[in-house]
């Protein structure tokens, strides 16, 4: 998500940085304080930033570096008609209050001449230690010391968009801590017009139309499109009369960047021709708490068919998992514009996951894989891609040509092998009770 935001505002990861992905800590190098503060408005992974005065692996490398920083830079901060206060933030371990007092008494070298107030200081300064990521061993001494100059901080963005308040929700709607990042991920940034073609109530676009995009959204199941039929929300048997994706996005203020959402079968084409959309941001099903489903002739499932509530009669048939990602990589590489992202959800089952049956085409490239655990033999990665190459029509069915498509075939079975799990864990469990 960081990176992201950084190459759409124009700052990178250092050099350092790179060596130590597991810190809690990174190091970046952005050119500005606006850039900074406009980064964190956005980021839900970030808790704050903060401008780095000095770092180094031990006390005494610190306040080598602190001595170095050039003190024009500092001074703005320092003065004596100005309020401060310094915080202590360890890493996987916990200080007395008189640990922490000394740490800040060695400071006293840095020419503060302004007063302490701990209550409502103008400048906030943070001594950061990393102590490591495992709880059982924790070191005597920090591996790394940082100290610099609050600048920002936000998590107000998560519980604003809760699902838990929100108007019209369904079995499967998007966490919005996720559905941020998704839309972080997809660099949406104002004007853009973002796609998701599996919408659902629209939980997805809600996260764009915060960041000023123009949304809009398909879906094959007519009932959650016009917010008829059974509830999700518990105590609740039916959806009210203003329970749709339009309702949600004006309880946030944001009706005015919905486009619409249409009735429609992913796997069949109702867009003309062009590159449309700047992101396409989506969760297809897996077939575990929604079905996995397209339209299909007469011939094809004559047994499979379903009434809809206006007695129009169509005809599903099962969308297996491999045709779901092979089609949406064709419809992104068709239909995104150059440098367009698509972000979505991919289900692994862990013991047969190898980086191999990621679904790849010769106009995307694959930008992140972010693994989210589901079970202890199951996950989903966010995968990110980007397009850059236009799309021909030759390169439609690329993903035949290098044998990508037989090895995610395996996942069609993604649901079956999920429920083994689960109920191999219950037999598990149920043995366990009886001893």
């Amino acid at each position: 998500e960081i990176t992201s935001l950084l190459s759409l505002c124009g700052g990178q990861f250092s050099g350092e940085q790179e060596i130590s992905v597991n810190s809690p800590f990174w190091i970046l190098n952005i050119p500005s304080e606006e850039m900074a503060r406009g980064l964190m408005k956005r980021t839900v992974c970030a808790k704050s930033i903060f401008e780095l005065w000095g770092h180094g692996g031990s006390a005494g490398e610190l306040y080598a570096s602190l001595k170095n920083y050039p003190m024009d830079k500092m001074l703005p901060y320092l003065q004596s008609n100005s309020t401060y206060k310094v915080h202590i933030h360890t890493f996987n371990k916990t200080l007395t209050q008189a640990q922490k007092i000394k740490k800040i008494d060695a400071l006293e070298f840095l020419p503060f001449k302004g007063k302490v107030n701990l209550k409502n200081p103008e400048h906030i300064f943070w001594i950061l230690e990393d102590y490591g990521m495992n709880p059982n061993n924790v070191p005597e001494e920090p591996f790394h010391l940082y100290f610099g100059r609050w600048v920002h901080g936000q998590r107000e963005l998560i519980e604003s968009y809760s699902v838990k308040k929100r108007h019209f929700i369904g079995n499967t709607s998007m966490d919005a801590c996720l559905s941020f990042i998704m839309a972080n991920h997809g660099r949406v940034k104002p004007n853009d017009v973002v796609y998701d073609p599996f919408v659902g109530t629209g939980g997805l676009l809600i996260s764009s139309a915060h960041f000023g995009a123009y949304v809009c959204g398909t879906d094959i199941d007519y009932n959650t499109i016009h917010g008829l039929g059974k509830a999700s929300r518990k105590n609740q048997k039916w959806r009210g009369p203003d329970e749709n994706i339009r309702a949600n996005l004006r309880q946030y203020g944001l009706e005015k960047y919905y486009l619409d959402a249409l009735v429609a079968d992913s796997s069949r084409p109702i867009w003309r021709k062009g590159m449309l959309f700047d992101a396409i941001i989506t969760d297809p099903p897996y077939g575990i708490r929604e079905a996995t489903r397209k339209t299909g002739s007469q011939k094809e499932t004559v047994k499979s068919v379903e009434r809809s509530t206006e007695n129009q009669i169509f005809v599903s048939s099962n969308y297996h998992l491999s045709d779901i990602f092979f089609d949406l990589l064709k419809f992104a590489a068709e239909y995104l514009v150059m440098g367009g992202r698509l972000v979505y959800w991919l289900p692994i089952y862990k013991p047969e996951y190898t980086e191999e049956i990621i679904p790849r085409h010769l106009c995307l490239k694959l930008i992140s894989n972010c693994e989210q655990m589901l079970s202890s033999h199951t996950s989903r990665r966010l995968i990110t891609m980007e397009k850059v190459k236009e799309f021909k029509d030759q390169d439609e069915n690329s993903y035949l040509l290098d044998g990508q498509y037989l090895p995610y075939r395996g996942h069609n079975s993604f649901r079956e092998k999920y429920f083994s799990g689960v109920t191999k864990r219950i037999a598990k469990e149920e043995k366990d009770n009886q001893k």
